[in-house]
């Protein structure tokens, strides 16, 4: 646990990377675990994620990020895009992997379906929209601390232009749509946001014990 902290510690948001170290395929792997693993309402995962490394996306990406140069480059780009609106097929295909994971008979799952219908069918389609963006935040934050743990420097942004990601991506017009995305690399020796202290609320502004 010492260690998580001191890697917690050692992350920060990074503004440069340094373009000639790539991620390794390994370590990839293991940020794309770490956001399959994240905790989601339900365990429904209302998202998907693009990994993006080609060099032509990653610039038309920048070019629609204000141009950061973080989008070019990082090693990965990664897109969370959440659902527009969730259906009744979406459900049923989420009941039907429990049944073959957990070995339980599709038809015992009938009280789950109920209240899934009911808590997320019953909400409008903006509510959905916005509640599946807020579920791709939590697999943002699992990403963000894998990947200090891993030593892999990241910067979670939110200056982009969605709708012109959407195109870029092909998932314009579709039921999917951008909500937020992190690069990830390595940190360039010449960001001198690194060497900054890190500057958080103290515990007792943070926490109320009761």
């Amino acid at each position: 646990m010492e260690n998580y902290i001191e890697n917690l510690n050692w992350r920060y948001a990074t503004k440069k990377f340094d373009v000639a170290k790539p991620l390794s395929q390994e370590d990839l792997e293991k940020l794309q675990k770490s956001i399959q693993l994240s905790a989601s309402s339900y365990g429904l995962q209302p998202y998907e994620v693009f990994v993006i490394s080609d060099k032509e996306t990653k610039k038309k990406l920048k070019a629609a990020a204000w141009n950061q140069s973080q989008l070019t480059d990082a090693s990965h780009v990664f897109v969370f895009v959440g659902l527009k609106k969730l259906n009744e097929a979406y459900i049923d295909a989420y009941l039907k992997n429990i049944s073959k994971i957990r070995k339980v008979q599709f038809q015992d799952l009938g009280g789950l379906k109920d209240m899934l219908t009911s808590n997320i069918l019953g909400q409008t389609e903006d509510q959905q929209t916005i509640w599946a963006q807020k579920q791709a935040y939590i697999a943002l934050g699992n990403l963000l601390s894998a990947a200090a743990n891993l030593k892999i420097d990241t910067c979670p942004m939110e200056g982009f232009d969605a709708q012109k990601f959407d195109e870029i991506l092909g998932i314009s017009g579709t039921n999917l749509t951008t909500a937020v995305i992190a690069t990830a690399g390595y940190r360039s020796d010449e960001d001198q946001l690194q060497h900054a202290k890190k500057v958080r609320k103290q515990e007792e502004e943070l926490f109320h014990l009761i």
